[in-house]
């Protein structure tokens, strides 16, 4: 009698072993190493004080939260966590968003993403935007597995996040139809943008310094700040976006996110924009903050909004 219920056991926990696995993936974004990397010495740093702050950023990944299969809508976004191209804010921006993600039925996945300050970059500005279309791919490549349609794939960002998202949905390719990995071979345009208090853009009347030159460098081109204000990148083909901000947002001022929805209506594309009186800057959920915390429930029903708009 005993040892079958310590078969049973072993049996439950195997099980039990296996479900947390299936909600909490994590996989490295390359085989090897990544594209536009070098050995630079460098150790990836964890600092655990109020917020879980990764930086020096060696082997990026994805951390893969699944809604049950019940609640899924098929929807599933990649979340980008800011920091100022300097830090990831890894819990504050990741972690807390993509379980807020998963309690309405959509797949959270936190993109951990070199940042350009490192040394290990070959080109600093590169590795952001690389590492955040590969994960657009895979998330696509792993779709069926995961419960996901492929053509419902999202990218969200937070303040420097904000700026590497809307990167990702102003400079995408529809994939390599020749690449020998498969995963090169997908899209890495996302099919919707959800921006928080986001950088947008490097004109120096309204950028966020700090991200500017973390990401472009002291001295960048003209050519090179024009390329990454996003705000002059979009066309008819940037995909859908949502925004939500705060009036009293000192550190990203408003005017990136007006510039930004500006130029989507210009072009046609749906987009939302929400700002709210108070909240400051990085106020993640403001589970503490009455009225701004009401950007999840905006959200969410635009994500419905936009999932009715797929079928």
């Amino acid at each position: 009698m005993r040892k079958n219920l310590k078969i049973v056991f072993v049996i439950l926990l195997l099980l039990t072993s296996k479900l947390i696995i299936a909600q909490n993936t994590r996989l490295p974004l390359w085989k090897g190493t990544p594209p536009n990397y070098k050995d630079a010495g460098e150790k990836e740093i964890l600092e655990m004080n109020k917020y879980e702050v990764l930086s020096l950023v060696q082997n990026p990944d994805i951390a893969v939260y699944l809604p049950s299969k019940p609640n899924a809508t098929g929807q599933a976004v990649v979340i980008c966590p800011g920091g100022g191209y300097q830090v990831l804010v890894y819990d504050w921006e990741g972690m807390d968003i993509a379980k807020w993600l998963n309690s309405i039925g959509v797949a959270g996945i936190i993109l951990k993403y070199r940042l350009p300050n490192a040394e290990c970059n070959i080109i600093s500005y590169k590795s952001p935007l690389l590492d955040a279309q590969r994960a657009i791919r895979i998330v696509r490549y792993h779709a069926k597995e995961w419960n996901i349609d492929p053509e419902n794939v999202g990218i969200m960002g937070f303040s420097a996040g904000g700026h590497l998202a809307s990167t990702a949905g102003t400079h995408f390719d529809t994939g390599s139809p020749d690449a020998e990995d498969p995963v090169e071979k997908l899209s890495s345009r996302p099919d919707f943008m959800i921006l928080g208090y986001p950088v947008i853009s490097m004109d120096d009347a309204i950028t966020h310094k700090g991200s500017k030159n973390n990401l472009l460098g002291p001295d960048p081109t003209p050519e090179l700040v024009k390329e990454y204000s996003n705000e002059l990148q979009v066309t008819k083909d940037t995909p859908p976006a949502f925004l939500f901000l705060a009036s009293d947002d000192k550190a990203v001022i408003p005017e990136n996110s007006i510039r930004f929805y500006q130029a989507l209506i210009k072009n046609n594309v749906p987009a939302e924009m929400h700002i709210y009186p108070e909240g400051g800057h990085g106020f993640s959920l403001a589970v503490n903050k009455p009225h701004t915390n009401e950007w999840t429930g905006d959200c969410a029903v635009w994500l419905r909004w936009m999932n009715g708009r797929r079928h």
